[in-house]
């Protein structure tokens, strides 16, 4: 289902790119603030409800651009689970760290009890949150610009 409303979201996309790019921005910003809504409130849950657990950095990996993500390993209910966070808002400083010294470090997470494979980094609760807002705000300014751009295309084609 993800994939077909994937196929579907970038053909509207570049059919909009054609006809009224202001519906890209639309677009983009809407998409910006669901995923934002859809985080935010994974991380409300697991703050209330999570589970707190001890876990181990096994390594990091490189994402498309150098950003770095960890690869924790933890124990839940003798399951052993190696994974990455569910939500882990990486910046670019981290293209130029290298994070060697917490390889094999012991850290805390909060883990979801329905599904113990989606957790996150404890210690990084706070900025996980300002990474949200900032891209809710991002988001919302797309959104915000697209309609005040598409208010005017529509006052000034109703206006000839």
């Amino acid at each position: 289902m993800k994939k077909i409303l994937s196929w579907i979201f970038l053909l509207a996309f570049v059919f909009f790119m054609f006809y009224n790019p202001i519906f890209c921005g639309l677009q983009l910003g809407a998409l910006c603030v669901y995923y934002v809504v859809h985080y935010a409130t994974f991380l409300n849950h697991i703050n209330k409800h999570g589970k707190e657990s001890r876990g181990t950095i096994l390594s990091y990996e490189t994402e498309g651009k150098g950003h770095k993500t960890p690869l924790v390993e933890f124990e839940i209910n003798g399951e052993q689970i190696v994974k990455k966070p569910y939500y882990y808002a990486s910046t670019d400083l981290s293209i130029l760290k290298t994070y060697k010294n917490k390889i094999n470090k012991s850290i805390s997470i909060l883990y979801d009890p329905r599904c113990p494979e989606k957790f996150i980094i404890k210690s990084e609760k706070g900025f996980n949150y300002f990474s949200l807002i900032f891209a809710g705000l991002v988001g919302l300014l797309f959104v915000l610009i697209s309609l005040v751009q598409l208010y005017k295309s529509i006052s000034l084609d109703g206006m000839e």
